[in-house]
């Protein structure tokens, strides 16, 4: 897209002032590759029936702290999402699970049969049928094909995007949702504040082109796009205010939050008011 000298000039403003995001104390990561989600990843009726079959009441406990609510990239919305009601198995090899411990867990996984589960890359023929395993690693057949060593970071306040999406949606979830490999989480400093500034105005204004578009409008949100954006940093008493809007509009989104919101990051980048007419209020539907 070709900028006006004033479009130019308001960019060149915002840019002067920020801290590429690469320099910030943050951390982007990949959302969960499990390497088979036929088998991973369960909706609530097969969760109920695996907790059904445990065999006392530390078996459940334990396998109801295993399955864990996942959210797809599709199920991410600005400033929100639309829970399909599915749920992860995180096994996670970072964890070292016992799968022995897990009865429940291990009769349902085995019931895809082993040879599709087993991460050795080998083709195997099962009653005339050829199944191919996952691919190699060191893992195990009952743990997920990444090794998810920030598997805490899920539990951490975080910024939760699609990898490939049209509307530039970010949502700031503080429940410990999971995700999956078609999304990235930001975890680390100010985060609130960040989920904001991503879902602004400004942001979209100044920033969308930055990202690849692909076939049909869609943009790439890869992390590498992500480390050169630059973004003004702030306190964490500015922090805590972003905080207290983001959860307030994730309560219940109005367009005239949505706006408070861009107002108060005008205000931060003291953008003039002619400035603030021009980038005026983006939306993407």
């Amino acid at each position: 897209m070709i900028l006006s000298p004033i479009e130019q000039s308001i960019k060149r403003k915002i840019e002067a002032v920020g801290t590429p995001l690469k320099d910030w104390d943050i951390q982007i990561n990949y959302g969960i590759k499990t390497g088979y989600n036929d088998a991973f990843i369960i909706d609530t009726a097969k969760r109920d029936e695996i907790l059904a079959n445990c065999q006392s009441e530390d078996e459940r406990k334990r396998t109801a702290e295993l399955i864990r609510p996942i959210l797809r990239g599709r199920d991410i919305k600005r400033y929100g999402y639309n829970w399909a009601g599915l749920y992860l198995i995180a096994t996670f090899p970072s964890r070292h699970y016992d799968i022995e411990q897990y009865p429940a867990v291990k009769e349902y996984l085995l019931s895809f049969g082993i040879e599709r589960l087993e991460q050795t890359g080998k083709e195997h023929n099962v009653n005339g049928e050829k199944i191919k395993a996952r691919k190699k690693t060191s893992n195990k057949w009952f743990e997920t094909q990444d090794s998810i060593s920030y598997w805490e970071d899920f539990s951490k306040p975080k910024i939760m995007y699609p990898n490939m999406t049209k509307y530039l949606p970010f949502y700031y979830d503080e429940k410990g949702f999971y995700q999956n490999d078609k999304s990235f989480m930001i975890t680390g400093a100010h985060v609130s504040y960040l989920a904001a500034f991503l879902n602004s105005s400004l942001f979209k204004f100044c920033f969308r082109d930055n990202f690849p578009e692909l076939l049909g409008g869609t943009r790439e949100l890869r992390k590498i796009f992500f480390d050169k954006t630059p973004v003004l940093q702030v306190s964490d008493y500015t922090n805590g205010i972003f905080r207290e809007k983001v959860n307030a509009i994730q309560s219940n989104y109005t367009k005239e939050q949505a706006k408070e919101i861009d107002t108060l990051l005008f205000d931060l980048y003291n953008l003039t008011d002619d400035e603030r007419k021009i980038i005026g209020f983006v939306e993407i539907v």
